[in-house]
Order: structure tokens, then sequence, then C-alpha cells
């Protein structure tokens, strides 16, 4: 059985990651790329799937484990009656190839210890064929794929898997590398190890030479953004959502779904949060992603792409993977990519907003991309949508996807009229103000004082904390408050925000999940403008508490079980950290223009 997912720490080469286990498994991975097809798929299934083991054979040793700071490099001691040892696992890329590397160190005394390698192409279905060469490397080779391993151990091959025994004293040191290239290729030499490891902390503490310093908080931040930077493909540009596929939100239930794509929705949460903390770079890099990613028609607009704006992310079983701890099916494409969902036009907008108030410089092919998508979304606001959950139950209209509509028409007479860029302002104006009153009309049930989930029902939603956030109203608006109110009446378990009833929703879906993390944070983001500082600050101190012993959150906690839930690393919890954080720090005013980009001229 896999780890709890809390037990699982990334390391990557922001091409492709690992998650390795406290236990010292790598028990997922895919190469060469983010979304590849795993060689290692424990995390899935079970060992015979696929994973990397380097541990004591002593199971009662004890466990601590960090990050090198600043980067994705972890070290793993594992303390045992004998001695200590220390793991030290990152990775590393080169030209048509992906390393990963693992340095094992005795600190003190004497250590017994073992590895188990079960590489399993193709999500654990595919068993490779295992050569040794002339050099002592081991090639592990199936149609396009080949892992090359490199160690000066002597390793056998038992019942399918490659093992090894060996025991360290203090100062010994035994290293492996593990090197994806396509089958087809001449050998890359071995590499260097220690002089990889070298390699690759001198770029990470070079680029977190940057990261903010200090307290916890700050502390949080540095780990979060270096999980984006992890999660960011080097060369393309685009963020991924999560590291995983089908982990589940609910521990034996159906809600499991890929994640390894570049959502739309993240694109604003992403620029104000590496924007916001002075990080330029990576900020162009993900608005050069997203403009290449919509170019096009604007009614082929998708919420989410592939790594390189791949638009055909089709979904389908993978039959032989029994599921995280039997949450099957497990699932790979995502076929929410073929999904109506309005708000990622706002998204797409205020994102492009906030990167011109930012002084990104000026990109011509953007403000035309934009001017087609608003003049698409004329034509189709006033249809109902998918919404932001990516339901499975039919199409309604959304208050938040309205909203987000309104935010498209918003930030397009924001853009126009401050940065003197061409388009019909006051036509943009007139359908903003048509949006603002059908919402507040039709999306408020005045019997419950709040804004509801979809025009004519009564039910909650999260979603519903972003329209202060965004500046569709004032955050002193009775019916903000209302809203406010609602949702801590129905939608908080044990302090934590759900999305909504996934019992009374009717979202296609069997009923149960966890909390989403990134809506508590915006429940504290609300306290925030509400000013109940305290209590925005509780709700946030509480969510740090929810990260693992190295700084990571998934998607989703289960607040019963005390457990993560949902893929993981995610990186919409950690935006939503950034931005409440960032927030906290600047006070209400800095909350505001944060995320609503200042006030708007529309009527309450």
């Amino acid at each position: 059985m896999p780890s709890p997912i809390e037990d699982y720490a990334l390391i990557g080469n922001q091409e492709t990651v690992a998650l390795v286990g406290r236990d010292g498994s790598i028990d997922w991975m895919g190469m060469p790329r983010f979304d590849s097809p795993a060689c290692f798929a424990a995390l899935l299934g079970a060992p015979e799937h696929g994973r990397w083991l380097i541990a004591p054979v002593d199971a009662a040793a004890t466990v601590t484990r960090a990050y090198r700071d600043g980067s994705t490099v972890l070290e793993t001691r594992f303390a045992t009656a004998g001695g200590e040892v220390s793991v030290i696992d990152f990775m590393a890329r080169r030209d048509g190839a992906s390393d990963l590397m693992r340095i094992v160190r005795g600190v003190r005394g004497r250590v017994a210890m073992r590895t188990e390698l079960v590489v399993r192409f193709d999500y654990g279905v595919v068993v490779p064929w295992v050569s040794r060469q002339q050099d002592g490397r081991l090639h592990f080779t199936a149609g396009p794929d080949r892992l090359t391993l490199a160690t000066p151990l002597e390793l056998r091959g038992e019942d399918l898997r490659t093992v090894g025994d060996f025991e360290l004293g203090a100062g010994d040191e035994l290293t492996f590398a593990l090197t994806w290239q396509p089958s087809w290729r001449d050998d890359q030499p071995a590499p260097d190890v220690a002089q990889a490891l070298t390699q690759v902390e001198a770029q990470w503490d070079a680029w977190s030479a940057r990261l903010p310093e200090g307290d916890q908080v700050s502390e949080a931040v540095r780990r979060s953004l270096v999980t984006l930077k992890a999660l960011a493909h080097w060369e393309t540009g685009g963020i991924i959502a999560a590291a995983t596929t089908s982990l589940p939100e609910k521990i034996g239930g159906t809600r499991n779904w890929d994640y390894r794509f570049c959502w739309l929705r993240d694109a604003t949460f992403t620029l104000y949060a590496l924007l916001g903390l002075g990080f330029v770079d990576e900020a162009e890099a993900w608005r050069a992603w997203l403009v290449r990613a919509v170019a096009g028609s604007p009614d082929d607009l998708q919420i989410m792409y592939g790594v390189a704006g791949e638009r055909r992310l089709d979904e389908y079983e993978v039959p032989w993977l029994p599921g995280y701890e039997n949450s099957a099916p497990v699932r790979v494409g995502n076929a929410a990519a073929g999904q109506v969902q309005l708000d990622v036009y706002g998204e797409v907008l205020d994102a492009l907003y906030v990167a011109r108030k930012a002084g990104l410089a000026y990109d011509e092919r953007s403000w035309s991309v934009e001017c087609a998508m608003v003049r698409h979304l004329e034509s189709i606001w006033n249809e109902p949508d998918d919404g932001i959950w990516e339901v499975r139950g039919g199409r309604r209209h959304f208050v938040h996807s309205k909203v987000m509509a309104w935010v498209a028409f918003d930030r397009a007479v924001r853009s126009a009229t401050e940065f003197g860029l061409e388009g019909p302002v006051e036509h943009w104006k007139h359908v903003r103000d048509a949006i603002h009153d059908q919402v507040c009309e039709r999306g408020f049930d005045a019997a419950q004082d709040s804004f509801v989930q979809s025009y004519g029902s009564s039910a909650l939603d999260a979603s519903l904390l972003l329209i202060a956030v965004v500046g569709f109203l004032p955050p002193e608006d009775p019916r903000i408050r209302g809203t406010l109110a609602a949702i801590e009446k129905g939608l908080l378990r044990d302090g934590l925000v759900l999305r909504y009833d996934t019992g009374d929703s009717k979202d296609g879906l069997p009923p149960g999940e966890g909390a989403f993390l990134a809506c508590t944070f915006w429940l504290a983001d609300n306290y925030l403008l509400q000013d109940r500082v305290d209590e925005a600050q509780a709700v946030f101190d509480r969510l740090l508490a929810y990260r693992n012993d190295v700084g990571l959150l998934a998607e989703e906690y289960d607040p019963v079980a005390k457990r993560q839930l949902g893929n993981f690393p995610q990186a919409f919890s950690h935006l939503a950290l950034i931005n409440t954080a960032t927030g906290l720090a600047a006070g209400r005013a800095g909350t505001a223009h944060q995320r609503a980009a200042g006030s708007s001229e529309t009527k309450g």
C-alpha cells in the first residue's frame, strides 16, 4: 500500500517530477515530461506497478527529512539502533536526457541498507527487458523508453525486480543515477552525481536568492514559490496544476482526475503571486504560454491545455491500476478540457490586465487575442456552462461564471482606458453593466440573504467568496456580508470550507470529498477585506499547520480523518497560500488591489 499523501515530497528538474515517500520509496514518476506515462506508479497501486526503494533494512528506523533551502533537493535521514544514514534525492536534465539521482551517505555507526528498483513503463503495465552493458550499467528497455542505471553497487534480479544490499559506515558514500532517454538513441555518459548535485544546488541558489526571508510565513511562501517553480516547464513556461493523476478527493471514491495539465484559471492567481514577489521572468514566461495556448479562434477556447499548449487531452481509464487505497478508477487525460466554462474568459483578461499593471512589456498579440475573446464572450455569456468545479451533471447558469464574465468586460475596459488601447469601450461598459444587473437580480436569494451557486438554486458555493475579491461588489456591501455569513454557516467543516455540498448539488458524481484548501484561503481573504484581521490570521495559521513536514499541500484536507486528499502537491493551494500571505502582509487595501486590481466603475 502506498504511503499517506502527506508522507510524500516532491523532487524535480522543471521537466518532470518524482514523489519520494518518508519510507525512501519513489512511488511516482513519469519520464520525460510531467504528463508522460509513469514508469513508477506504485502510488496508484502496489510496488509491482513500479517504484524505487532505498531504505534501511531495519523497518523501525526513525525518519527526519528536509529540503535544502530554496530548492527541491531532498535530504532524508534514517536513524537506526546501529547508526544513521542520509539519502539525498534530486533530479537534473541534460540534452535529450533526464536524470534521477540518489546519494546515500553514512553519518554515524553502521547501517544495513537495501534497494529495490521496479521499472514498469506505461503506468505500471509494461515490464522492460533488462540488460547489463559492458561498462556495468543496466538498461531497462521497452518500446520507445529506456532507463539506464549507473551505480558501483552489485545488483541482482529477483522476481522481476532489481535488488541490492549494502552497508554504510560513517563517511561512506554510494551513488545511484537513473537516466531516461529514448530507446533508439545512443547512451549518454553516466552523470557525475557529485558534480550534478553541485550544479543543481547552484542553480537553485541563484534563483532562490530572490525569495523572501524571515519568519514562518515567509518560509511557507518560499516553499510554495519553489513548488510552483518545480511545476513550471523550463522551456514552454506552462505550469501544471499538480504532479499527479487520480489521487482521490475521497478515499475509495471516484472523484479522481488527472491534474498534470495547465489550467487557464490558475493564470490570474499565478501572475498575482509571481508579480507580487518580483518574479517577473517567470510571469513573462507564463504570460507567453498563456497567449500561445489561447491563440486561434476564440470559440475554441479551452479551460486547460497541455504543458506545451496541446489541446487534445482525451480522458481514459487505466484498469490495471487499483487506484490509491483502492480509489478507482485511475484516469489519464481530462475530459473537462472539452467543457464550456465562462469564467476562464474573465481569468485570462484579468491575468493580462494584471501583467500590464505590473509593467510587463507590451505584447500586441495579447491585446488582439483579448479583443477577439471579448467579442466571442458577448455572444455566449448569457448561456449556461459547466462551472468552475467542472461538474458533470449538466450545464447551469452558475453565478461565479457570470461574475467572471463581468470581470472579462471590466478588465477590457480598464486595459483600454488605462493603457490607451483601442476598443469599443462604451459598448463594453454597456455589456458589463448588463451582466452585473442580471447577476444581482437572478443570482441573489433575498430569503437567505446570499448569492447562490446558480440561478434558481438555493445551494451555496465557495466560489462566491470571490465576488468581492475580484471587485464585482465592494466588501462592505450587505450582500457580500450576507453571503459570507451563509457560507460560514453552510459550508464550514471544522474550520475548513467545502466547495459545495456534494450530496445536494446534482453534479453528476457520487457525493463526498474533503474540504478544498484554496477555498479556505479565500475565506481568510474575505475576512481581511471585512477588517476581521484576527480571524483571517487564525484561518491562515490553521492552514499552515496542514502542510506536511516539508511544507507541501494537496488539493483538499479531510477534517475527520485528519489527512490530505487529492492531487499533490497542488499549485492552486500554494498559489492561494502566497496570495493570502501577501494580503496579510499588505493589509486590507493591499489585498483589495492584489486581486481586485482597484475599484470598479459599475454600480453597486
